[in-house]
């Protein structure tokens, strides 16, 4: 009977051993304690040499984002490798994405969205310091492509702390706190990871509409309301 015990609780015992291995691929390099955010997903390539920590759709309000509305998206992407490496980041649920700052992202175009089709990699690399774009003008939005050098053993953010995030323009359609929207961070010679990136709940309960008052039932007639 303990024999049978003993052999029953081993496939758990594994499992528990593979997640802790699992979790602990790449974790040598001072990169990788930074803690991740309470909200986000994390990935991992296979190597375990990159990773992405707090993938996250910011919360886009009650209503949600609308199919054509464009939505801000934070991570941290490391680089565990001893090597430089260029990341890509793309999707197939927006038009194209690209780095804003945060304080002056891209004015939405929902009212009237652009043709679609497939995202595809940005015509040039660059690092992660956004780059000019939009029209002429200082009031113009700070952005540039969806690509970033990394240094060896480095990281780098894209949230409200970093001050500027990456962009997803012209979503294909609607998405809600709760949902998610795939996002594929390539890394280059293959090594690529690709998950959903879920829409970020309120922190705090979202106040319940007002109430609706309805007009009151009862009608006015002249004279009719006083004492004969």
């Amino acid at each position: 009977m303990a024999g049978a015990l003993r052999r029953g609780s081993l496939p758990g015992a594994a499992l528990a051993v593979s997640l802790l291995a699992g979790c602990g691929a790449g974790q040598l390099a001072e990169t990788a304690e930074k803690e991740p955010s309470i909200q986000g997903v994390n990935l991992m390539t296979d190597n375990g040499e990159y990773a992405v920590r707090g993938l996250l759709i910011e919360f886009p309000g009650a209503d949600g984002y609308r199919a054509g509305e464009d939505a801000l998206l934070s991570a941290v992407i490391y680089n565990d490798s001893k090597d430089p490496v260029t990341v890509t980041v793309t999707t197939q649920e927006a038009r194209d994405i690209v780095i804003v700052d945060a304080d002056q992202p891209i004015p939405s175009r929902s009212d009237t969205p652009a043709p679609r089709s497939p995202t595809t990699a940005s015509p040039a690399a660059t690092d992660a310091s956004p780059t000019s774009g939009g029209s002429p003008g200082d009031d113009a939005p700070q952005t540039g492509p969806a690509r970033i050098d990394l240094p060896p053993l480095s990281f780098v953010r894209f949230n409200a702390q970093a001050g500027r995030y990456f962009q997803l323009l012209d979503l294909d359609e609607t998405l809600r706190s709760g949902q998610n929207a795939q996002v594929t961070f390539d890394f280059g010679n293959g090594r690529r990871v690709t998950g959903p990136a879920p829409v970020a709940a309120a922190l705090t309960p979202v106040p319940p509409p007002p109430p609706i008052i309805e007009p009151e039932d009862a009608e006015t007639h002249d004279g009719a309301d006083h004492d004969d």
